[in-house]
């Protein structure tokens, strides 16, 4: 895992816990440790939250991302940073996507939607397709975040288990040396 890399990247806790504005809103609860640690279950609860949570077609995702890091202790950068998933460029192709995936469940027709941004549209349009809408998201949101959390996690095991023999193998050229030195001395 590029864990040093993503390190560097990572804001002090130090800094946060001294930090005025943060402490009024949040409190103590943002001295929790594994809010900012890169372990193994802090990252993959992280990605499957942060993914799940970028399909909800809310504009609190963020707030939605970091009170649910807070509550379940886990990353919360990775958490706030996966919601950008859904940004204003990706937003509309996303969730017509997640209409897609929403009228094959129910089996439905796809319905000619011209969006506008306002008050009536919300009333009429929206309200013919909220439901295959918000099944769609919570179905790609689901899949998105269970995948992210398993591939972290397999991803996560395969450089453990790297990492464990190749230290073997240091292990047994080191041991290799010292009786190679010790016949050299005799």
């Amino acid at each position: 895992m590029p864990k040093k890399y993503i390190k560097r990247y990572m804001p002090d806790h130090a800094k946060i816990r001294s930090h005025k504005t943060l402490n009024r809103v949040f409190g103590t609860l943002l001295h929790e440790p594994n809010l900012l640690h890169l372990n193994r279950r802090s990252v993959s609860g992280a990605f499957f939250v942060g993914l799940f949570l970028a399909f909800v077609p809310l504009p609190i995702q963020m707030l939605l991302a970091a009170g649910f890091a807070i509550l379940l202790r886990i990353n919360m950068p990775i958490t706030i940073g996966l919601v950008w998933i859904t940004n204003p460029l990706t937003m509309g192709p996303i969730f017509y996507f997640c209409y897609k995936v929403g009228t094959w469940i129910l089996d439905r027709p796809l319905q000619n939607i011209h969006f506008e941004l306002s008050w009536a549209w919300l009333q009429t349009e929206l309200i013919a397709i909220w439901q295959p809408f918000l099944l769609g998201c919570f179905v790609v949101g689901l899949s998105a975040g269970v995948l992210g959390s398993v591939t972290i996690r397999l991803l996560w095991r395969l450089h453990l288990l790297r990492h464990i023999k190749a230290r073997r193998l240091r292990r047994k050229e080191r041991d290799k040396l010292k009786v190679n030195s010790q016949d050299y001395i005799k």
